[in-house]
């Protein structure tokens, strides 16, 4: 597609053309990057990598952003630059044919990895679905634009439109670019977060007296969750390792085998009986009030509930 889109601008001498080529270029490295952190991802754990190299991805979603958007920025400046010297345009039709092609064979191969990218919840393959579908309806868009300027003879248009269409990829990478970030600054996924606590609250068995500081990272395919769950004071190692290897069980079964869980069990104090509906407790302090739904918010808390 790059070699085609440069072909093209080389037969019409368009700025228009040329900033669809100058996206290309970030095309093909960005796939190049993002073949690389797809195979370094799915390498297992090792010594000097305890929880996998599943982080990658969210760095080649940033080099990703990062360069779209500097190819943006080239391409702003390059136009406003012939909007003051304009260029002579040559063999508009054939450059619009070869646009237009591989516009279309980018929105389906944008297609294929959105596709893929959904089932194997690999980010960086979402990410270059979207760009290339992006690309695919920007082409369209400044084949429209070359068309006018085909029929009018206006070159001004030419450069507008490239500027444009700069804007638009400046913009992109900002909306590439915040994912990525958020996954490497470990930002809470909340809406992940809520369906944990949906499963947690739809199994919650009557010795489970409460969760709280329910944290979750994303490292790849792999889901690393941790929080505090509080047990009756009274069970031994046992008893509460099998409660541990219980939740284990059913967060795997509703997400799959991608989740590695960590669980700090905190003994129950007197302030949790009234919350607690586990049957002839031999250390219950007050009766059962009410069980407190576990909510996002109330998982999320670094403190144990009480009423």
């Amino acid at each position: 597609m790059l070699l085609l889109k440069l072909l093209a601008w080389q037969l019409t001498g368009s700025n228009t053309i040329l900033s669809d080529a100058g996206e290309s270029v970030v095309n093909v490295l960005a796939g190049a990057f993002t073949w690389y952190s797809l195979v370094l991802s799915r390498r297992p754990r090792d010594l000097n990598h305890p929880y996998g190299h599943g982080k990658i991805e969210f760095l080649a979603a940033g080099v990703e952003g990062a360069l779209l958007g500097l190819a943006g920025l080239i391409i702003v400046c390059k136009s406003l630059y012939n909007l003051w010297s304009p260029q002579p345009l040559q063999s508009l039709d054939l450059g619009l044919a070869i646009t237009a092609g591989a516009g279309v064979v980018n929105y389906v191969m944008g297609s294929a990895a959105l596709k893929k990218g959904r089932q194997s919840k690999s980010l960086p393959l979402l990410t270059g679905g979207k760009h290339l579908q992006t690309d695919a309806w920007s082409t369209l868009a400044l084949v429209v634009g070359l068309g006018l300027v085909l029929f009018t003879g206006w070159l001004w248009i030419d450069s507008v439109v490239a500027a444009l269409f700069g804007l638009f990829l400046v913009y992109t990478s900002y909306r590439i670019l915040q994912p990525s970030v958020a996954g490497i600054m470990d930002e809470a996924d909340e809406v992940l977060i809520a369906r944990f606590a949906a499963v947690l609250q739809a199994h919650r068995r009557p010795d489970w007296v409460d969760f709280h500081n329910l944290r979750l990272i994303k490292y790849g395919r792999m889901l690393h969750v941790d929080g505090h769950m509080t047990l009756p004071r009274y069970y031994d190692v046992q008893q509460a390792h099998d409660e541990i290897e219980r939740v284990d069980a059913l967060l795997a079964a509703e997400f799959g085998q991608r989740v590695e869980f960590f669980i700090h069990v905190d003994p129950c104090l007197p302030s949790c009986c009234s919350l607690c509906a586990q049957v002839d407790c031999p250390v219950r302090a007050q009766a059962l009030e009410r069980r407190l739904p576990w909510s996002l918010a109330l998982l999320m808390q670094n403190k144990k509930h009480v009423l």
